[in-house]
This record gives structure tokens, sequence and C-alpha cells, in this order.
């Protein structure tokens, strides 16, 4: 599901979201509702720490996936535990591989 937030300009006049208190509460809103069966949650900000928690310990939680292991908020490393992984690990599922023509 694909949910569009509208944006605003940044001091850089970028386009700037501020999405992360949104998407905390659409998780909880769906978590209540039973609108799904485990959250997987792409992100490295600690800012999600609280609902990686909450999930984990509700289990709810299936993975969190991070971009990388040096951003990755230690609150989150701590919190998802064994349910982490990072995109490089992924490296080999994820890539293209030509197919031979042998």
């Amino acid at each position: 599901m694909l949910v569009f937030k509208p944006v605003v300009p940044g001091e850089d006049k970028e386009p700037k979201g501020n999405i992360d208190a949104d998407l905390v509460l659409r998780a909880m809103i769906d978590f209540h509702e039973n609108s799904f069966e485990k959250a997987i949650i792409v992100n490295s900000d600690g800012d999600f720490y609280s609902l990686v928690d909450y999930f984990y310990l509700k289990n709810k939680l299936r993975i969190v996936m991070s971009p990388y292991f040096k951003t990755c908020s230690s609150l989150l490393k701590k919190t998802a535990k064994e349910k982490l992984t990072f995109f490089n690990s992924l490296k080999e599922k994820l890539e293209y591989k030509r197919k031979s023509t042998a």
C-alpha cells in the first residue's frame, strides 16, 4: 500500500516530508486494526526504536532492513536484535545476474 503525504520545501528549497511520525502512527493504526501479520520496517533511524521494540515484543516484527551498518542507529541495533539485516548482506539475493547464452 502506498500512502502519499504533502511535502513542503525545506530551507534548501528541496522537498521535505517529515514522515517519521506519520509512519509510526499508520503502523500503530494498522496494528490495532489487525491489518497485517508481521511488519517489515526499512529504516535505520533511531526515531523508530519504540515502534520496533513494541512490534518485537508483540511478535509482529518480521525484520528491520537498514541500508548500512555504520549509519544504523544503535537503538535499532539493540531492539531489533536478530531481526535486523543490512542491504549489503542481501547483495547476492538482489543483484541482477545475466543469464549465460551458452
